[in-house]
């Protein structure tokens, strides 16, 4: 089973968690010893300081690591500190970004129709996912509001909260089939049995959320989990490759 992590990100954090990892060389000297082969990231400047300038960073430190996929952040682009959705879409493509994060309460803005209808409307033309945290810059009111708007949207929500936060998050899995869960501090008893039995194995995306969790933690719950090796295998890494391939 090879583990495709959603949910990493490295840089300095301005409130640092236990044991920050600076660099992409830590990052990958981590995942080593964890045993995940490839993750999903971004660099926390993006949350913490600049949107252009953590997509920046990120972009030159991932540059020549093939196990490392960048995921960018955006901003609703009425002041134009962006380039076009078409343009930008091209950026990432040459950058290998392969999906977008919003960080609405941190940035100080609504991720709504009238914020970031352009921006949405061309992720949903072009199947570009995108990962928001109900941890770190947006509110589960927030989040409802975005899918109303976009219902097509591919959506990954992470860092939901510790012992699960299922009353929120199974109604956007009940309406919008584009709406993935990623596992990161989803320490449930019996939770990801439930909802690969309610919902299927496709909806879950192995997620750590590195480095303020362990990558282990979560890699045992699903290794351990009580359902079929094919729905383990997935949720590894399969429906990640999936998703990323579909753009």
């Amino acid at each position: 089973m090879e583990f495709f992590d959603c949910n990493v990100f490295f840089g300095l954090p301005s409130q640092r968690p236990l044991s920050p990892v600076p660099t992409v060389e830590k990052l990958l000297a981590e995942m080593d010893r964890a045993g995940v082969e490839k993750a999903l990231v971004w660099h926390i400047v993006q949350h913490d300081a600049s949107p252009q300038v953590g997509n920046d960073l990120l972009t030159d430190a991932i540059f020549d690591q093939p196990r490392l996929v960048g995921c960018w952040t955006i901003l609703p682009n009425q002041a134009h500190e962006f380039p076009s959705p078409t343009i930008f879409f091209r950026q990432m493509q040459a950058a290998n970004i392969a999906a977008l994060r919003i960080f609405p309460d941190t940035h100080r803005y609504l991720a709504n129709a009238v914020s970031m209808g352009d921006w949405l409307e061309a992720m949903v033309a072009h199947r570009i996912p995108l990962f928001v945290s109900v941890r770190r810059g947006m509110t589960w009111n927030a989040v409802y509001t975005l899918l109303a708007d976009f219902p097509d949207l591919i959506c990954v929500i992470c860092d939901h909260g510790c012992w699960g936060m299922d009353r929120m998050f199974r109604p956007l899995l009940e309406r919008y089939p584009n709406v993935y869960i990623d596992t990161a501090q989803y320490l449930l008893d019996g939770g990801i049995e439930s909802l690969v039995t309610d919902y299927g194995a496709q909806r879950l995306l192995f997620g750590s959320g590195f480095p303020e969790s362990y990558f282990g933690g979560m890699m045992m719950a699903l290794k351990h989990a009580q359902i079929p090796d094919t729905a383990k295998i997935a949720i590894a890494g399969g429906n990640l490759e999936r998703i990323l391939a579909e753009r």
